[in-house]
């Protein structure tokens, strides 16, 4: 695959010539919105641990990232640098779920938790962010979720990733606006991709078996079956949001995604005991 590149600075977010990273583009939301992109005329590279997958994306340039090692991150940005020109636009979509009883999961994936969530994302923004200040402009779009508004049972390290994610950004959106660079943020809730699935795998390999088997059953249980259901999101009405989120002028400080979302995340702000019986009654347990 070749690639013809201009370097230039362009302060118009909206126009084609800006280089646009994705991360997490091998499958799902991340695939769908470099396709997106691409087909709207962006120069877009696509960052992976699976880094084939992305080549096999039409358009798209494919680099080899793992957020948990940070000596991959400059290597991967250095790639994208040389071949299509400095990052105008960042989507940091990559991140999973780690989930289980805060007693149960072990420290070690508690921390790649935050490592793939929160510092592997923060050490590559931060790659980026110098020189998107120097072309005097550019757009940070960080894919959080509803978890980052409120907490559930047996999802802990997760929803506290999502939550420092939250921080961050409201933080890098004070920090950047006098450079002319945006940070937006999009809270995806349920939507249909393996991720639950391998969510629910990684809870059932914490919690499945001891004091919590029952209420791990019960929230494994809820999560697959709303897949099937009205609130739950396709993988390409999320990718449509972020690469609005990533294109649009004056964009939205946050961009929820599915059916009740606003009103999931208004109901989380009554008084804490009140939510807690909600929850409880919702994923069927004690």
């Amino acid at each position: 695959m070749t690639f013809t590149v201009q370097y230039l600075t362009v302060n118009n977010i909206n126009s084609n010539e800006k280089t646009v990273l994705v991360t997490g583009a091998s499958s799902g939301i991340g695939a769908r919105t470099a396709q997106l992109l691409v087909e709207r005329g962006f120069r877009v590279a696509g960052a992976a641990r699976r880094s084939g997958l992305v080549a096999e994306l039409p358009g798209a340039f494919p680099v080899q990232l793992d957020l948990s090692e940070e000596s991959t991150i400059d290597a991967a940005v250095s790639a994208v640098e040389a071949e299509l020109g400095p990052v105008g636009i960042l989507i940091n979509n990559a991140g999973y779920g780690e989930f289980g009883s805060i007693e149960e999961t072990p420290m070690e994936q508690a921390r790649r938790q935050f490592d793939v969530n929160v510092f592997g994302l923060a050490a590559l923004t931060g790659r980026v962010i110098g020189p998107m200040r120097e072309a005097g402009g550019g757009r940070i779009v960080n894919v959080s979720s509803l978890a980052g508004e409120f907490s559930s049972p047996l999802g802990g390290w997760y929803h506290a990733s999502k939550f420092a994610l939250e921080a961050l950004s409201d933080s890098m959106r004070a920090e950047l606006r006098p450079f002319g660079i945006d940070v937006a943020v999009v809270q995806p809730g349920p939507v249909r991709t393996p991720w639950h699935e391998e969510a629910m795998r990684s809870l059932e390999a914490s919690s499945g078996g001891g004091p919590y088997a029952d209420m791990a059953a019960a929230v494994a249980g809820y999560h697959r079956a709303a897949a099937d259901k009205p609130i739950t999101s396709d993988a390409d009405t999320v990718a449509r949001v972020i690469a609005r989120a990533a294109t649009e002028d004056g964009p939205r400080t946050r961009y929820r995604v599915g059916r009740g979302s606003s009103t999931a995340v208004a109901l989380s702000r009554l008084p804490d005991r009140m939510f807690d019986a909600m929850t409880r009654k919702q994923f069927g347990i004690a």
